[in-house]
């Protein structure tokens, strides 16, 4: 006679979609509600998905909707980081360089100065001025020719989705040459019967003045902010009605060579090396390399992008992804690419990615392909490291002080879509890989536009309840 053991027999009662509530006795705590009686008591509009599988064997211990195709949001990153790290490595490093095409004479460069960018989307303005630093430091003190830009090792992108509103900094350009993830720091205060502006490339140790960029304030109540592109300046006009006494906020780049290139000029004739104006070049000439700046490894910048959901970071590791392999060649493209990866590696049909970082509501996966993602290339690859601590939210949707098990996660939001993607350790020690996605894509095509759909709010705080209960339950039911 075959015997089982008490969790194994858990897990035949409780495996599947429709699951009856944990008989009183087997566990000291109350008895937990069926996954469809947490669904239901959500009260969510438009579709459920979830998988959750046994990490070790890969048996999937619960599952609703596991092959519908579904937005991923910001949880799409996991996916990225994944590709990432197998086609570039773990320790790759993005650069950029100061490049001169011709010998330094007495201080002067016999030809063109150039800057060029290598993608990295970490650059920042303490970055560039430690640039110019050390290009002084080297005697370099003018050039006889042009001062360049090169922003070619990435396709140009005017944003990564256009259905966000026209202001938001996580929504900005694309190019091989990128700062302060291609934002520009804008700054007003009352002064007598009008406001005192400021545009700046604002970093920790420097904040110097954005010439590319500029502001009006303009008297109506709405639109909050409009924006025009004249003459190589980037316009924009603010409603005063809803300024206030005075803040500050960060606002998409539209042109980050020129931004990026214009900041350094300021930056490097500060320490005496003064330069004309930036043109930018499509063709990438020789020349001596005089100065590089390299970004992080690769794991703690993914580590970070995870973190802070950092779109821009996504979207360049994925584009120089892409790049290595031959393909690309467009954000869409690269998209593509790494969903033709996915299906190689894993054997997954469901993806259909036209970006990296989940901005796009069109990316889709479903939550079993997430599932055997992390599963099959997340747990080889480490990826569970780069995740965030996940915390509990309680019926009220605030985060639990305390949880009795550990889950590293993704999460992601767009309005009228919330995903979870991650890990968990049961109380018992049992590792868990699961994927909740949650969408209403009607509601979201009614409300686009909309700068606060109305109960997009509320709909995404009951989505990460629901998050929260189902994982709850799961830690109850499988590590009892």
């Amino acid at each position: 006679m075959i015997k089982l053991s008490r969790r194994r027999v858990i897990r035949g009662l409780f495996a599947g979609t429709a699951v009856m509530a944990l008989p009183s006795g087997l566990r000291a705590q109350t008895a937990m509600a069926s996954s469809a009686a947490l669904i239901r008591g959500a009260g969510l509009s438009g579709d459920v998905a979830f998988v959750l599988a046994d990490l070790r064997t890969g048996q999937v211990l619960e599952s609703r909707g596991a092959n519908k195709a579904m937005p991923p949001a910001s949880a799409l990153k996991t996916i990225t980081s994944l590709y990432a790290l197998e086609t570039l490595g773990s320790q790759f490093r993005f650069g950029t360089h100061v490049i001169a095409t011709g010998p330094i004479v007495g201080g002067i460069i016999q030809g063109d100065l150039i800057l060029a960018g290598g993608g990295d989307p970490t650059l920042s303005t303490d970055d560039l001025a430690a640039m110019a630093q050390q290009l002084a430091a080297k005697g370099v003190r003018g050039v006889t020719g042009r001062y360049l830009t090169w922003s070619g090792a990435l396709p140009y992108t005017r944003e990564i989705a256009d259905d966000q509103p026209i202001y938001a900094g996580y929504n900005p350009a694309l190019s091989g040459l990128m700062l302060n993830y291609n934002r520009v720091h804008f700054q007003w205060k009352r002064a007598g019967n009008g406001w005192a502006l400021s545009m700046d490339a604002r970093g920790k140790t420097a904040q110097p003045p954005a010439y590319t960029a500029k502001a009006a304030i303009v008297d109506r109540a709405k639109p909050l902010f409009t924006y025009s592109d004249r003459g190589g300046i980037e316009q924009w006009t603010v409603a005063s009605k809803a300024l206030g006494r005075g803040g500050s906020r960060w606002l998409p780049v539209r042109d980050p060579a020129a931004y990026t290139g214009d900041v350094f000029q300021t930056l490097a004739r500060a320490q005496g090396v003064p330069l004309p104006q930036a043109q930018s070049i499509s063709r990438m000439p020789g020349g001596d390399v005089l100065v590089t700046q390299a970004s992080d490894a690769l794991s703690p910048l993914l580590r970070a992008m995870m973190k802070y959901s950092t779109n821009l970071t996504a979207e360049a590791v994925g584009l120089t992804a892409s790049a290595r392999q031959g393909a690309g060649g467009s954000l869409a493209a690269s998209g593509k690419a790494m969903a033709n990866w996915l299906s190689a590696r894993t054997g997954t049909r469901s993806a259909r990615f036209t970006d990296h970082s989940g901005l796009r509501a069109d990316a889709k996966i479903a939550p079993g392909d997430m599932v055997t993602a992390l599963r099959v290339l997340g747990a080889p690859m480490g990826l569970r490291v780069l995740m965030k601590p996940f915390k509990l939210r309680d019926a009220s949707g605030k985060p639990m002080k305390t949880q009795p098990f550990a889950v590293d996660a993704k999460t992601g939001t767009l309005d009228f879509v919330s995903t979870l993607a991650g890990y968990m350790t049961a109380p018992d020690g049992t590792e868990l890989v699961f994927a909740i996605f949650t969408a209403d894509l009607a509601q979201r095509r009614r409300t686009l536009g909309q700068e606060r759909p109305p109960g997009q709010r509320d709909w995404v705080r009951r989505s990460k309840i629901l998050q929260s209960q189902l994982l709850q339950r799961w830690a109850a039911v499988y590590g009892a």
